[in-house]
Formats: C-alpha cells, sequence, structure tokens
C-alpha cells in the first residue's frame, strides 16, 4: 500500500460546504441579500427529494460554494466535539474586514472582533441560526488565487465581497487518528499549531487548500447534527478520472465510503474520516451525467468542451436561469412530469424568483428583516407588509 500521491491526483483544496438550515427562504435571504452571494442553484436533496438543497456561489458559479439542506421538522444541532465546526469565505483584504465588521453591525449579525489566526486576519460571525463561519482575508495569502469573483449584482462594495471558500474547522476528541487519515490517505501536510488548533494544507496550501483541526476540550459534549450545524465538507479534484482514482484508493485504505455517487453537478465520493465527521471528494468539472448531456448536445452549454470549464449548474439550465425557479437533475427525473409535479408540491414553500434581480443599489437587509418574512411570501407581499 503506497502512500505517494501522483501530482495530477493531488486533492485541491476545499470545493464545497454543505449546511442544515431551519428555512430555506430566510438561508435564501440571509445569503442573497446580506452575504452578497448568488443562488446558483435551487433543487432537491438527492437522497430525500422532500428537502431543499440551496447552491450560493461567486459570479462564475465556482467556490464560493456554500449549500444547504431544510430537512423538515429537524430539531436545532449542537455544537461540539466530533463535529465540523465552521466554514470560511475568503475576502481580498486585511480592509474587507473593516468593512464587513461596519456592515455586520448594520445589519445585526453577530460577530466577534478582527483576530489573526496563522498569520491571517479573521472575523468570527453567525447566521439566523447560529451557524458558525468566519471570513478571512487574502491579503497575505500564499497558496492559489481564489476561483471566483463576487457576485457583481449584490450591493457588497465589489472590493470587498466573497471570493472563495477558506478553511474548514473540524473538531474532534481523537486528533492523533485524524491527523493520520488526513496526511496518510489524503496526502495534506502539517502546516503548524496554534493553542488547541492545528492547520493542515494541501496542494499548493493557503486559504483555499487548508483546514483546521481542533481538539476538543476534556469532557466537552458531543455535537448532534440539527440545523445549525455542518452535515459534510467536500474536497476537489479535477474530473471524473482523478475521482476515480480517490474512490480505488479509499478502498484500499478501506475506510467507510459511498463508491461513486454522480450529483450531475458534479460527480463524488463519500468517505467518513471521525465520528461525525463526513468529508466528500467532488469533482471541479461537472457530473459524468451533465458532461454526458453536454456530449450529446442537449445542454444549455454549446460543446462538451464549454461544459468542461463552465459550472456544472448550469448544464442544464443558463446561468441567467438558474436559481429563479425548482432545477430537477434530468439523470434522476428523466420526462416523468408528473413526478416533478409531486416532487415540487412536497418542497415548503420558497420563493427566490427575484434571484437575478439587481441588488446593487438596494437598501442593506437585517437579520430581523430576514427572520421576519413567511415562508414562500413573495417579496412584493413581505415588503408591503414589512414597510406597513
Amino acid at each position: 500500500m503506497t502512500t505517494e500521491i501522483e501530482t495530477q491526483n493531488i486533492l485541491s483544496g476545499v470545493h464545497h460546504v454543505t449546511a442544515i438550515t431551519s428555512s430555506a427562504q430566510k438561508n435564501y435571504d440571509f445569503f442573497t441579500n446580506i452575504l452578497g452571494l448568488r443562488l446558483a442553484k435551487l433543487t432537491v436533496n438527492q437522497d430525500d427529494y422532500e428537502t431543499y438543497h440551496l447552491y450560493f456561489t461567486g459570479e462564475e458559479g465556482k467556490s464560493p460554494n456554500m449549500t444547504f439542506f431544510d430537512f423538515k421538522d429537524i430539531p436545532k444541532g449542537m455544537h461540539g466535539a466530533n463535529n465540523i465546526e465552521r466554514a470560511s469565505f475568503r475576502v481580498p483584504t486585511d480592509e474587507s474586514l473593516v468593512y464587513w465588521t461596519k456592515r455586520f453591525e448594520q445589519a445585526h449579525v453577530k460577530h466577534g472582533e478582527i483576530n489573526v489566526k496563522f498569520g491571517k486576519k479573521t472575523l468570527e460571525f453567525e447566521d439566523f441560526d447560529g451557524q458558525k463561519y468566519q471570513l478571512i482575508s487574502d491579503q497575505d495569502n500564499t497558496g492559489d488565487a481564489a476561483l471566483d469573483r463576487s457576485w457583481i449584482l449584490s450591493n457588497v462594495e465589489p472590493e470587498h465581497g466573497i471570493i472563495g471558500m477558506g478553511p474548514v474547522f473540524v473538531k474532534v476528541t481523537d486528533t492523533y487518528n485524524l491527523r493520520i487519515i488526513l496526511e496518510t490517505v489524503f496526502g495534506f501536510r502539517y502546516a503548524g499549531q496554534e493553542n488547541n488548533l492545528h492547520l493542515f494544507e494541501v496542494a499548493n496550501g493557503g486559504n483555499g487548500a487548508a483546514l483546521i483541526i481542533e481538539e476538543a476540550e476534556e469532557n466537552e459534549r458531543y455535537a448532534y447534527q440539527g440545523y445549525g450545524t455542518i452535515h459534510h465538507l467536500a474536497l476537489g479534484t479535477a474530473n471524473p478520472e482523478t475521482l476515480k482514482y480517490w474512490i480505488e484508493r479509499i478502498q484500499t485504505f478501506r475506510l467507510p465510503h459511498s463508491g461513486l455517487v454522480d450529483r450531475f453537478y458534479f460527480s463524488s465520493e463519500y468517505v467518513r474520516v471521525a465520528p461525525g465527521v463526513l468529508f466528500e471528494i467532488a469533482t471541479f468539472t461537472p457530473g459524468i451525467g451533465a458532461l454526458e448531456m453536454a456530449e450529446a448536445g442537449e445542454g444549455a452549454v454549446d460543446s462538451y468542451e464549454e461544459a468542461l470549464i463552465t459550472s456544472g449548474f448550469w448544464i442544464d439550465e443558463t446561468k441567467e436561469e438558474a436559481g429563479k425557479d425548482l432545477s430537477l437533475p434530468p439523470h434522476l427525473f428523466p420526462e416523468d412530469e408528473a413526478v416533478k409535479a409531486r416532487t415540487a408540491a412536497s418542497l415548503r414553500p420558497l420563493d427566490t424568483s427575484d434571484t437575478m434581480r439587481d441588488r446593487r443599489q438596494d437598501e442593506l437587509w437585517t437579520v430581523d428583516k430576514v427572520v421576519e418574512r413567511k415562508e414562500g411570501e413573495s417579496l412584493e407581499e413581505f415588503e408591503q407588509r414589512y414597510l406597513g
């Protein structure tokens, strides 16, 4: 069994983070009207069709890629040991954190003070569910540049907008065992320690290719999943061929895993790396089904070659259409309109019809306003009621 990983197969850092929300409507409003990300895809959880799956990205539909499930009747989760604790978003400069501190104050977003972790300035904050995040400055980043740019229709100042996913925090009771798995199986390298935090990097390192493993306190209560917690994190690989390599490698190391799962928007492999901690490896190209659609000339792109460099969210519908209405992946919902109708009817009301509205002159929403909006209430109805 070899631990060496060929250059072409080295993982590329954080692909996306998937969390659980109490409300798809409030989640949509918080991310678009306060954080300034675009809804790149509105679809369903492919393992539970009665649950929405929302994908938020930057302008080009690439990273930042923060996604959410809204499982019906799920209780509030609890943070603690054996848990993916916090996601990070990259912003361009240290000055951006000053901008966001003021924006969070105005929006009544719970936040901390600007701090320094492993030589990078950071700003922690929470959403309406108590979901934990941080912003991290790219000013002193030594790794790869971010894959995306801030959403041009947002009212966030372009020079300060979110441009990528940053380090993800994983809190465990057994840091030694997880370190062995990160280094031996996934090819991460140990990059330093600050107090109870351990930094690991992969590929070219830096903000986009890092995990931070946090030592749980002695006798700290165990986390359990619910709304306000993270479901899993995904690491990126180049394409279906490199994903095949990872599936075989993980099988060799006998870690619990899913095998190939085609999510259409990307292809994946899921692997349990610690109690309560689920990793995914996902392709940066669209998934196998999406590439087959493009190759057959049936997609929203002009060619297979274009599909390879286009966000997987925009293979079955265009960039301009994406997010406005429910989109069901063709490989799961071929031409059965009755099944599609039943699926849509089983979901909670949700209005995202204004997803491509130009927000550049909009007044900043507050968390209070986000929480006030009813499920599925149109923006026009809500504004009339909210403003009296």
